[in-house]
């Protein structure tokens, strides 16, 4: 099931939405109750930034993380937002990120790290797209 991070946001009430310019930064969470996000991104990135952040939360990230917990996080979002099905689908017809990006609804970064975090069982299914078997 693909991921809805608006959906998740509504379903914490706890969480406050702020817009704000941030100079080099996408968004940011104090990690309890507050999402920041830069409003010059595309629907995508917001999306992929929004899901991030509140995983963040989710995960219990206060006061900064470590770069493990980062790792953590991008690879959690890109499994949320990236499901299996849809990745599959869109390597059928393309390789290039962009190409993937744009069909999944998320950022390159997202496709990336998606394709980063595979699995051998998941490296496996798009070898066999590769080589013409699935």
């Amino acid at each position: 099931m693909v991921e809805h991070p608006w959906r998740r946001l509504r379903a914490m009430p706890h969480v406050r939405l702020v817009w704000r310019r941030l100079p080099g930064v996408l968004g940011l969470t104090d990690g309890r109750s507050v999402v920041v996000l830069h409003p010059d991104q595309s629907q995508a990135q917001r999306r992929c930034t929004l899901a991030h952040e509140l995983a963040h939360i989710e995960l219990g990230h206060v006061g900064g993380c470590t770069p493990a917990q980062e790792r953590e996080v991008r690879a959690l979002v890109a499994r949320r937002l990236v499901p299996d099905d849809a990745l599959l689908a869109a390597w059928r017809w393309t390789r290039h990120p962009r190409e993937l990006a744009d069909e999944l609804g998320v950022d390159v970064a997202t496709v990336l790290d998606r394709l980063a975090g595979l699995d051998e069982a998941g490296r496996a299914r798009l070898r066999a797209v590769d080589d013409g078997v699935a």
